[in-house]
């Protein structure tokens, strides 16, 4: 009995200690009665073209759709490139939404949820990409864009492992 319970404090201590040491998690603001998450780990966005406003302070954004040669050459769209172009989800330091609604870049998952509805619903119920935390306390999502590059976001073919040596087998 004993033994149990030991067990059974030392199992809600990692718990908790897992929640509580997530450390950098920012608070969202949902609307009363919204399903969305309220404690996300935020993506780290980079230093080199994060805030925009950086260099289009002076520069202003060029609306044609092109090669890009001078900046964010490293940028390469394998997200419904046909359709789409840098201004479609990208305004000053915000991202824009389909309806012109600009959002944090904390809330990137909302601008994925516009067009990934199925995938969106199953993040938010933690079916679809990596939430930690207590079972019934603060749980923390990470965000899309922690696992998908926004450009690029399928994952590359990885080539599964081979399959485990039945103990028979074992020598």
């Amino acid at each position: 009995m004993r033994g149990a319970l030991v067990a059974s404090v030392a199992a809600t201590a990692l718990l908790v200690g897992m929640a509580a040491g997530q450390g950098r998690t920012a608070g969202v603001r949902a609307e009363p009665g919204s399903d969305l998450p309220t404690r996300l780990v935020p993506h780290t966005l980079s230093p080199k073209s994060f805030p925009c406003s950086k260099c289009h302070r002076h520069l202003k954004p060029n609306s044609e759709k092109r090669a890009l040669e001078l900046a964010h050459t490293n940028v390469t769209l394998k997200h419904a490139e046909t359709q789409r172009w840098c201004l479609d989800c990208h305004e000053g330091d915000k991202l824009r939404l389909p309806n012109g609604e600009l959002v944090e870049y904390e809330k990137s998952f909302v601008l994925c949820g516009q067009c990934h509805g199925t995938v969106f619903r199953d993040w938010k119920a933690g079916l679809h990409g990596k939430r930690t935390g207590a079972w019934n306390g603060d749980r923390y999502y990470r965000l899309c864009v922690s696992c998908h590059d926004a450009h690029e976001p399928r994952y590359r073919p990885i080539q599964p492992k081979p399959a485990p040596v039945k103990p028979a087998n074992l020598r």
